[in-house]
């Protein structure tokens, strides 16, 4: 079993320096990538200028000014505009216009699958969770670590471009965080989504977190899993635009990129093949046993037809790749994690002092 290798960056300072160093050492990754992805195109050509974008950017501004000047200081470090960045971190806040040429829905990335396992007498808590993004995003993530000359400390994978924290994160408080893509059609104009997962990977507590997420004032949403030393609560919360449901995690469970919870049953959202999969599957998986390895679920790769661990051509009516696995164990003492990025090898990094 080989060991793979994921690049890892830590950066310091203020909102602009920090987000400054990540768009200069990302630069090359930003261009190659995510400025060529159809999804980004599509709605750059459909919302550069617009009324709607503003808007999204003036209840950032006036809610999390911080945030931001750091998306400001990485367009500026790579040596791009900003709305450009701003179309990138908004691109699941804007709706795909009436009679438009649907690509940009046939190429977004719909992924991420997520395990809770509560603690036991002689368990930790778990929370893993399979990153699925753009495949021509691997390779070019970071393992970022970030240490604010007024906040708080914490590590996140990040891709290109991003605000940290839309994927598998934890702090200095042990505040551990992992998101999952929901599509659901209540999006208006408010704070973008991505600003909220940013706002949580500074918060010290979980309720704390919860006020972030139950905001009326959100754009769209995310389902956050979300869980931490004290207290040794998890989490599973499911936050469209238009209400949060927080659920806490008393059995194993998992999520899969679509809302679960009754109350949505009546709120419209795109439930795509291969999320529809990943959710009876995971939860097939963890019913089998009395306790599963969250690995041995994650990495769950038949050799034809639908996967949890996805790769391009698995069958799905999806476009996604799990450009890693995130293990969080989190117990009295703290949280240990390791990384993985593909399922044949050893972790890329791991904690576990």
């Amino acid at each position: 079993m080989s060991v793979n290798k994921l690049k890892t960056l830590e950066v310091s300072g203020t909102p602009e320096e920090i987000g400054f160093a990540v768009g200069k050492n990302m630069a090359d990754s930003i261009r190659e990538t995510v400025l060529t992805l159809v999804e980004f195109q599509q709605a750059q050509r459909n919302w550069t200028g617009s009324s709607y974008l503003k808007k999204l950017d003036e209840a950032a501004r006036n809610v999390f000014p911080a945030y931001v000047l750091e998306l400001e200081g990485m367009a500026r470090g790579a040596q791009l505009d900003y709305e450009s960045l701003l179309i990138w971190n908004c691109r699941g806040d804007l709706p795909l216009l009436a009679g438009a040429n649907p690509e940009s829905a046939e190429h977004a990335p719909e992924g991420c699958t997520t395990l809770l396992y509560p603690s036991a007498e002689d368990a930790d808590a778990v929370i893993a969770h399979n990153e699925d993004g753009p495949p021509e995003l691997d390779g070019h993530c970071r393992w970022l670590t970030v240490t604010q000359a007024n906040g708080t400390k914490f590590s996140t994978f990040h891709y290109p471009g991003m605000l940290p924290g839309h994927t598998f994160s934890v702090n200095s408080h042990g505040l551990v965080q992992t998101i999952n893509n929901i599509r659901v059609d209540d999006l208006k104009p408010g704070i973008p989504r991505h600003f909220i997962c940013r706002a949580i990977l500074d918060c010290s507590t979980l309720e704390e977190a919860l006020v972030h997420l139950q905001r009326p004032d959100r754009a769209s949403g995310f389902h956050h899993s979300l869980g931490q030393p004290s207290g040794n609560n998890l989490l599973s919360v499911e936050a469209p635009a238009s209400a949060c449901e927080v659920k806490k995690i008393s059995h194993p469970a998992s999520h899969a990129n679509h809302l679960l919870d009754e109350k949505f049953s009546g709120l419209s959202q795109t439930i795509t093949d291969s999320s529809a999969f990943r959710q009876d599957m995971s939860e097939k998986l963890l019913r089998e046993s009395t306790a599963p390895k969250a690995q041995s679920i994650l990495f769950h790769q038949p050799s034809q037809g639908l996967s949890i661990f996805r790769r391009p051509k698995d069958g799905a009516d999806d476009y996604a790749f799990t450009l890693a696995t995130g293990i969080f164990r989190i117990s009295a003492s703290g949280v240990k994690w390791q990384i993985h990025l593909n399922k044949n090898e050893l972790p890329a990094l791991a904690k576990s002092d």
